[in-house]
């Protein structure tokens, strides 16, 4: 317990620290540079941190769940190579707090619009590897689709969506399959000075056992150019509107420290 509010307060340092940055850094000259900022599909290398701090879990009274992910994005010609690693600590009641990593995923994006049109789209292939620790993984090899649009033409509004379908084929027999469907919707509103609107809950629907958790977010986000990179920090409170399921979230914060390299 004591770790989760740890890591909880050390996130929330780092974004009152990147905000009050943010107030006095360059506000990005070009107002493509804050629309690219949160566009999934940029042919830009990026780094993400973000992390879900979720202190109330439905059927688990008492329980907490800390999520972080490190995200890496790669592009390579039409390619766009992203790798996914996730570390979690949890604390439930009369157990004692675990922590350890999830189960890394990888997805390979093939770009099929053309580099100047005002929405980006494309599809590849998905794999998550069994990597977890602590019981933290699923123990099982998932492969499956990814597809991401997103539309950037508008200065004010973006909108698009990233959708994932995984289904188990490999790994301990004596592990629930898995075959999960993620869509995430994105929509940015664009204030002004690089600050922004924000809402992009990550929905989840196990197929196997007909398990959902449908949150919606509203936040808010800083985008920071400098010489060489562009920083983009945020915060976004989801609520489930749509669950069923034990230990699903029903409130989780999203916060979030991503920087793309130009």
């Amino acid at each position: 317990m004591k770790r989760s509010m740890l890591l909880k307060r050390g996130a929330f340092a780092l974004l009152l620290t990147a905000f009050g940055v943010g107030m006095y850094a360059q506000s990005p000259s070009d107002e493509e540079v804050a629309k690219q900022a949160n566009n999934p599909l940029a042919s830009i290398k990026t780094v993400n941190v973000h992390n879900y701090y979720m202190p109330n879990l439905y059927g688990v009274p008492d329980a907490t769940v800390n999520q972080t992910w490190i995200r890496y994005a790669q592009p390579v010609g039409p390619l766009l190579i992203r790798v996914s690693m996730p570390f979690e600590n949890t604390s439930f009641p009369n157990e004692s707090p675990s922590t350890g990593l999830g189960d890394l995923n990888a997805f390979i994006i093939y770009k099929l619009s053309k580099p100047t049109s005002g929405t980006d789209f494309g599809i590849g292939p998905a794999l998550t590897f069994p990597t977890g620790t602590n019981g933290m993984g699923a123990d099982k090899w998932q492969a499956g689709i990814s597809a991401i649009a997103f539309a950037h033409s508008n200065p004010v509004v973006q909108v698009g969506s990233l959708i994932t379908w995984q289904q188990s084929f490999a790994g301990d027999g004596d592990k629930p399959n898995v075959s999960m469907l993620t869509p995430q919707l994105f929509f940015m509103f664009q204030l002004g000075k690089g600050t922004y609107l924000r809402s992009t809950g990550l929905w989840n629907f196990n197929l196997e056992n007909g398990d959902y958790n449908v949150p919606l977010g509203l936040g808010i986000g800083k985008v920071i150019k400098s010489k060489n990179a562009v920083f983009n920090v945020f915060m976004e409170p989801q609520y489930s509107v749509l669950v069923k399921g034990m230990g699903q979230p029903q409130l989780q914060v999203f916060i979030g420290f991503n920087t793309q390299f130009h």
